[in-house]
């Protein structure tokens, strides 16, 4: 890992829209098909399954999915750090991030693996799982929790590749994962006739033979980095930064993805059919997102080698370039999803009350598509900064004090539909782009040395 690979990319010079374009590319082509292999699981259990089945799987990767997205929030700490040390030029402690990052996530996925094979049942029963999903909910969480370690390491790579400017090994990866998540379906699934049992395997098997791949790969592979065994440890330094941008991250995401599960909760309880649908429409969703997803992940990785190198009016110049771009492509997939919610929807589904309820699920919820592409820009930028505090604060206010009152509140409507209950994210988000304007506001008259006039 001593020498600059051919695929790192520099964002610290040439023009800034094609240093994105080049980066940002892998990242969404990595994340569809992430969600794809996701979305797999879905799709075979709708075939060969039932309604039952079809909200075990929606329900119970919902969990596992919130699981994954606090994992990798957690890890943009080493995304981040390494990214600032690669601005700096300095590989040497690139690489103690490195060695740190893998020591402090072996033991958390050690640490959640117990926690969710302990918990599994009361966690079912928390969510208000229908009655005749709970068993095989439960089925479900306890086969990918055995798992957890693996998608913790899947992450932890991809984290530490985006760092250094490499997307396309990720988009390698997890492309691997989806073929090996495809033909595990349709054989545990379509052939052996496991259900949701054989969802679960399939998804567990895909990411760990993707990870194996990836480990031979990496073993080979020159990185912008200096990493040695010796550097297989916890320094205190490196540790220190990772959770100082990491640990906010982490906390914003965590109670994002709570809001999720308690509207979820809130969703079971309108009924079997209603529940069904939102997990369909849940996996649609995972798809909308994943522009937005992919231009915050790229801005932060931007932002923090630009900032590293004392670029500041260049990291801002790329989170412009970066929310515009992704909000042109979000005002289509807003258009889409409005008009053609039955139609997409039906791909998961031949049930057409649960097509139905997805369908207006979509309704309320697609503004998102637009809107979150705005603030994901922003989020990146703040956490490329190194600056995670008002991330932290946006998502738990967004969570706890907007997205799931109005949720309860709307499906507490009479006549309530789910088309209602999916206004509510979008009405979350239009208050977390208002208060970050006021962040940028803030920190232009308050911390110039921070952003280093980059606003004027």
């Amino acid at each position: 890992m001593e020498a600059k690979g051919k695929k790192e990319i520099s964002f610290t010079e040439g023009s800034v829209g094609i240093a994105l374009i080049k980066f940002a590319v892998p990242v969404l082509g990595a994340l569809v098909l992430q969600a794809a292999y996701g979305a797999v699981d879905l799709l075979i259990v709708g075939i060969f399954g039932d309604a039952a089945s079809i909200s075990a799987v929606g329900t119970g990767s919902v969990f596992m999915n919130m699981i994954t997205f606090i994992i990798t929030s957690l890890a943009m700490g080493s995304t981040v750090i390494i990214g600032q040390h690669i601005g700096e030029r300095n590989p040497k402690a690139a690489g103690d991030t490195v060695g740190t990052t893998i020591i402090m996530f072996g033991a958390l996925g050690i640490i959640v693996t117990i926690l969710l094979e302990v918990f599994a049942e009361n966690i079912v029963h928390i969510l208000q799982v229908p009655a005749e999903s709970v068993e095989k909910t439960i089925q479900y969480i306890q086969i990918c929790s055995g798992g957890i370690i693996v998608i913790i390491a899947y992450n932890v790579i991809s984290s530490i590749l985006r760092g250094v400017g490499n997307a396309n090994l990720p988009f390698l990866f997890v492309g691997i994962a989806c073929v090996v998540n495809i033909i595990g379906d349709l054989f545990f699934v379509g052939v052996l006739h496991m259900d949701v049992v054989g969802a679960a395997l399939a998804t567990v098997l895909a990411q760990l033979v993707s990870v194996i791949i990836s480990l031979a790969v990496l073993r080979r592979k020159n990185l912008g980095i200096i990493f040695s065994k010796q550097q297989l440890r916890v320094s205190e330094t490196e540790l220190r930064k990772i959770l100082r941008v990491g640990v906010p991250i982490a906390l914003q995401e965590t109670t994002v993805q709570i809001s999720f599960l308690v509207i979820n909760s809130i969703i079971n309880g309108m009924g079997l059919m209603p529940s069904a649908g939102y997990g369909v429409a849940q996996k649609l969703v995972s798809f909308m997102l994943l522009v937005p997803v992919s231009v915050m992940q790229s801005v932060s990785a931007f932002v923090a080698q630009n900032v590293g190198a004392g670029k500041h009016k260049r990291a801002f110049k790329g989170f412009y370039t970066a929310m515009l771009g992704g909000g042109i492509v979000g005002v289509f997939m807003f258009l889409f999803s409005f008009f053609g919610g039955e139609l997409i929807s039906s791909i998961f589904s031949g049930d057409q009350e649960v097509i139905a309820q997805s369908a207006a699920y979509l309704k309320g919820y697609c503004p998102e598509c637009i809107l979150t592409c705005v603030l994901f820009s922003s989020i990146g930028y703040f956490n490329g900064n190194g600056v995670s505090k008002p991330v932290m604060f946006q998502g738990i206010i967004s969570a706890l004090c907007i997205r799931i009152p109005v949720s309860l509140f709307m499906s507490r409507l009479p006549g309530s539909s789910l088309t209602y209950v999916g206004l509510a994210t979008p009405i979350a988000t239009v208050w977390g782009i208002a208060f970050f304007a006021c962040c940028f506001i803030w920190f232009r008259k308050k911390q110039k040395n921070l952003f280093g006039g980059v606003m004027q």
